[in-house]
């Protein structure tokens, strides 16, 4: 397919691509560090949460997301010899819906609305994802989550989920491309299960891969942009 006027369906990452989740993680993680008198910039919190996230949700995969950011915290304070409470953890795993969206997040999907159907593929639970699509402010045609899944991105399931989803809400998935950020969660699985790809590279102009996990193999996503925006303004220009 030449350009996105041959799609019909765009499906989404969430976290990381429509939701901001590093101010989300640095936000919900800065007062835990000064209280426990850890001197740690979002940076350094960010990347302290991608080492760990991915391997509680490989060893865990039918954990509801909150409990699965619970532990993600346990193991944090485990890394730099504090502690964290239970209690701390609860909150941490609660903090998703204040998460902000990136400011072009919600006038490019009420915008991209008009032409496309418009999928989640979440690495959440749905009680999370409700909170944060408030913010979002869009009807999606099609919410999947880990939750319905019972396993997280970049486990095949999770595709094949989605695939089986379309079909059955009479989509065509070779008329659907999928839109994300993280390269390892997101566009090595997405193409193994023949999806093409749009990357947000939202970490464009910063070192590293931030809250996620490094792509396991070379990817090579179809299309690249910095920011919905862009996606936007050439999705809806064919």
């Amino acid at each position: 397919m030449d350009d996105f006027g041959d799609y019909d369906a765009l499906s989404f990452d969430c976290y990381g691509t429509l939701i901001d989740w590093e101010a989300g993680i640095s936000a919900a993680l800065q007062p835990w560090a000064r209280r426990h008198g850890l001197d740690l910039d979002s940076e350094a919190l960010i990347a302290a949460h991608g080492r760990h996230e991915t391997h509680v949700q490989q060893e865990k995969p039918n954990r509801p997301y909150p409990e699965v950011l619970a532990e993600t915290l346990h193991r944090i304070a485990a890394d730099y010899r504090v502690d964290a409470t239970n209690e701390e953890g609860s909150a941490y795993g609660v903090s998703v819906g204040k998460w902000p969206p990136f400011p072009d997040s919600a006038p490019a999907l009420a915008a991209l609305r008009e032409r496309y159907r418009l999928i989640i593929l979440s690495n959440v639970d749905r009680r999370s994802f409700a909170e944060s699509n408030r913010q979002l402010g869009v009807d999606f045609d099609l919410v999947v989550t880990a939750e319905d899944v019972g396993a997280y991105k970049p486990d095949p399931r999770s595709f094949r989920h989605l695939l089986d989803r379309l079909r059955h809400a009479g989509i065509d998935p070779a008329r659907t491309v999928h839109v994300a950020e993280s390269l390892y969660h997101d566009h090595e699985p997405a193409q193994a299960a023949g999806m093409e790809t749009v990357w947000i590279h939202r970490r464009h102009s910063k070192i590293g891969f931030g809250a996620t996990a490094p792509p396991v193999g070379r990817v090579q996503p179809t299309w690249c942009f910095e920011s919905i925006e862009e996606f936007a303004a050439t999705a809806l220009s064919r």
